[in-house]
C-alpha cells in the first residue's frame, strides 16, 4: 500500500467524520449500500454521490488494520517505582500481556520491589527491585539540626474595592455559591482579576483568558497569600488549578533568588501523568510572565528530559509521587528548599494506595511549609491526612455538602442487560455524530475491554482512540491531541483518565460500564459541563449494577433529573448495600462537616 496515500485518505475519512452535513449523508449510505454493491447498484451509488464516502472509509479500515495492534503490551510503568508494576491498574488487567510491570488486578503489579506487589492475576513481568519499599534508601531529617532560612508567607494586601464592599453583598454572594468557609480570621473574597495583589504581567494574561475569576479562586487567593494553610472540596472544572497556581507563583516571587543546587519552592502532588500535564498546561503562561522554571515529572516517559530539566534548576515541580521519589533517591533534586506544597485530588492519591509515598515526599519537606490540600471528597482517611499535615487551616467548601453533580450535565440512565450495552451505544452514537457538537468520550471498566471495544468501533469505521494506564506518554499524548483537535471525535477511557482529562469541548459522556461508587460516576461525567457548558452524561446500568442504585439514585435526585421506575425499583430493593463512603466520610449522607472548632465565615466572624 502507498502510505502517503493511505495517509490522505485518512485525512480525508477523519475530516468528514464530524461535518454534519457530509455525516448525515454517510450514515443514510452505510444504512443501504455494503461494499460487496458497488457493482450491483451502481444507480444507488450516482444518487447519494457515495463513492468517494465508500473509498474514504475502506482506507480509513485499512488504515486501522494495519494500526490495530498499536495497543500497548507494556504493564504499568508509571507507578512502578524502578519499573515495578502498574500502582492504579485500571480493575482487574494490571499488565495483560506481558511486558515490564504489570501483574494483578487493582494496585498490584509486577514481583517484588518497587511499589508492587504480588504476582499479576494476568502475569506480566517482574518488578523493580526485590524487596525494600519505595524510598527506602531517602534519609530521614532531622529538621531540628538544619539551619533554614525564613519563609515570607503572608504578603496579602486587601484591596480598597474588597475593603468597602458591603458586607451584605458579600454574604449574599456566598449564600448563592452554596460556599462553607470555617476557620480564623479568614479575609474577604475578591470579585474581580484587578482586586487580587498580581502583577500587571498576570493580571493581563488573566483579563486574557477568562472573565472573572472562579468562586473557588476568588476565596483561595486572599487566604493563601496570607499564607494560610488551605483544605478545600470542591467539583472538578471549578478553576482549582489556578486557585493554588497563581498564589504559588507569587509565593516564589517573595523568597531569596534561588541559587544553583537549589531544589524548587513550590512542590504539587497529583495522582495521575494526566492530571500533573494539565496543571502544567494551565500554569505555564502564568511561569513565563514572571521568568519562573516548571518541571512536569511523571511515570512512562522517558527520565532523560526531566532531569536534565531539574539540573538546570527549576522553580515549580509538579509531579505524581513515584517518578518524583525516584529522583530524590538518585540525588537529582532535593526538597529542602520547599516551602508551598499542594496536594491536588488528595483522595484519589489515597485511593491508589499513595499514602506511604506522600509521607515519605512531605518528611523531605520543612515543617513550617504552606500546604494547600484539593480534593473531591472528604473521607476520614483524606481528614487524617490533613491533620497531620496542616496547621491551623481554613475549610473552604464550594457546593452541597453531600456528593453532587455538575447541574449542567443532563444524565440519562438507561437500565439495560449486558449483552444490550453494545447495539444501544451504536444508536446513541449514530445520534451524537449528526451533532455539530459530537466530541464524546466513553468509559469502560478494563483495559482490555477499551482495546477490544475501540478495535471493534474502528473496523466498523468510527473514528475512535483509545486510552488508559498501560499506554506509553507519546502514545497518550498523541492520542489525546488527536482528540482535543477534534480529528478522533471519539475517546475511550478507563478510570485512569477520568480526572486527568481537560478538554473544555466534550459535549457527551458514555457510561459503558458503571464505575464503582458514586463519587467515580461523579468525576466521570464531569468531563462535559466544564466551565458553565452544557452535557450530557448517558449511563448503562445492569441487574449486576444494582447494589450501588441507591448511591446513584441520590446524586440524580438532588440534580433533579428524570430517574428510570426500573432504577428506583432496584434502589427500593438494594437495603443498604451501598458502596459509596460518601462525600464526608461513612455512607452518602449530607450534614455539616466535623473539623475543629473555629468560627464559620459570616456572623460569627464579627467583620
Amino acid at each position: 500500500m502507498n502510505i502517503l496515500a493511505s495517509l490522505r485518505r485518512l485525512t480525508l475519512a477523519r475530516s468528514f467524520l464530524c461535518n454534519q452535513t457530509q455525516s448525515n449523508k454517510f450514515k443514510q449510505f452505510l444504512s443501504s449500500v455494503s461494499a460487496s454493491d458497488r457493482d450491483e447498484k451502481p444507480e444507488r451509488f450516482n444518487q447519494l454521490n457515495a463513492k468517494p464516502l465508500l473509498d474514504q472509509k475502506i482506507a480509513f479500515q485499512q488504515h486501522i488494520k494495519m494500526r490495530d495492534n498499536y495497543g500497548s503490551s507494556r504493564g504499568g510503568s508509571d507507578r512502578g517505582f524502578r519499573n515495578g508494576g502498574g500502582g492504579y491498574g485500571d480493575r482487574g488487567d494490571r499488565g495483560y500481556g506481558g511486558g515490564r510491570g504489570g501483574g494483578g488486578g487493582g494496585y498490584g503489579g509486577g514481583r517484588g520491589g518497587g511499589y508492587g506487589g504480588g504476582r499479576g492475576s494476568f502475569g506480566g513481568g517482574r518488578g523493580g527491585r526485590e524487596g525494600g519499599a519505595a524510598g527506602s534508601r531517602i534519609r530521614n531529617i532531622d529538621w531540628s539540626r538544619e539551619n533554614l532560612p525564613p519563609i515570607e508567607k503572608n504578603f496579602y494586601h486587601e484591596h480598597a474595592s474588597v475593603t468597602r464592599r458591603d458586607q451584605y453583598e458579600i454574604d449574599q454572594w456566598i449564600s448563592s455559591h452554596q460556599v462553607t468557609l470555617e476557620g480564623r480570621g479568614i479575609p474577604r473574597p475578591i470579585f474581580e482579576f484587578n482586586e487580587a495583589p498580581l502583577p500587571g504581567e498576570l493580571t493581563q494574561l488573566l483579563y486574557g483568558k477568562f472573565q472573572k475569576p472562579t468562586v473557588i479562586q476568588s476565596i483561595s487567593w486572599p487566604i493563601a497569600m496570607s499564607g494560610r494553610d488551605i483544605i478545600s472540596i470542591a467539583k472538578t472544572g471549578s478553576g482549582k488549578t489556578l486557585a493554588f497556581m497563581l498564589p504559588a507563583i507569587m509565593h516564589i516571587t517573595k523568597q531569596p533568588p534561588r541559587q544553583r543546587g537549589d531544589g524548587a519552592s513550590v512542590l504539587v502532588l497529583l495522582p495521575t501523568r494526566e492530571l500533573a500535564q494539565q496543571v502544567q498546561e494551565v500554569s505555564v503562561d502564568f511561569c513565563h510572565a514572571l521568568g519562573l522554571k516548571m518541571v512536569c515529572l511523571f511515570g512512562g516517559a522517558a527520565r532523560g528530559p526531566q532531569a536534565r530539566d531539574l539540573d538546570r534548576g527549576v522553580d515549580i515541580i509538579v509531579a505524581t509521587p513515584g517518578r518524583l521519589l525516584d529522583f530524590i533517591e538518585g540525588g537529582a533534586t532535593t526538597m529542602k528548599r520547599c516551602s508551598y506544597l499542594v496536594l491536588d485530588e488528595a483522595d484519589r492519591m489515597l485511593d491508589m494506595g499513595f499514602e506511604p509515598q506522600i509521607k515519605k515526599i512531605v518528611g523531605q519537606i520543612r515543617p513550617d511549609r504552606q500546604t494547600l490540600m484539593f480534593s473531591a471528597t472528604w473521607p476520614k482517611e483524606v481528614r487524617s491526612l490533613a491533620a497531620e499535615f496542616q496547621k491551623d487551616a481554613a475549610f473552604l467548601n464550594v457546593g452541597s455538602l453531600e456528593l453532587a453533580a455538575n447541574h449542567n450535565i443532563t444524565q440519562v440512565v438507561d437500565v439495560i442487560e449486558e449483552h444490550n450495552k453494545q447495539q444501544r451505544m451504536m444508536a446513541l452514537l449514530n445520534e451524537i455524530m449528526n451533532q455539530a457538537e459530537c466530541k464524546t468520550i466513553i468509559f469502560v471498566e478494563t483495559k482490555r475491554k477499551a482495546d477490544e471495544l475501540t478495535r471493534w468501533m474502528r473496523r466498523d469505521g468510527w473514528p475512535t482512540l483509545c486510552i488508559h494506564g498501560d499506554k506509553n506518554q507519546s502514545e497518550r499524548d498523541w492520542v489525546m491531541n488527536e482528540f482535543k483537535g477534534g480529528k478522533t471525535p471519539i475517546l475511550l477511557a478507563t478510570d485512569v483518565a477520568a480526572r486527568g482529562i481537560d478538554v473544555d469541548d466534550i459535549k457527551y459522556v458514555i457510561n459503558y460500564d458503571y464505575p464503582n461508587n458514586s463519587e467515580d460516576y461523579v468525576h466521570r461525567i464531569g468531563r462535559t459541563g466544564r466551565r458553565d457548558k452544557k452535557g450530557t452524561a448517558y449511563t448503562f446500568f445492569t441487574p449486576q449494577n444494582a447494589a450501588k442504585a441507591k448511591d446513584l439514585l441520590k446524586v440524580l435526585d438532588e440534580a433533579k433529573q428524570n430517574v428510570p421506575q426500573q432504577l428506583r425499583d432496584m434502589a427500593n430493593r438494594s437495603y443498604g448495600n451501598s458502596n459509596s463512603r460518601g462525600r464526608w466520610g461513612g455512607n452518602s449522607g449530607g450534614g455539616k462537616r466535623s473539623y475543629g472548632g473555629n468560627d464559620s465565615y459570616g456572623a460569627k466572624r464579627g467583620r
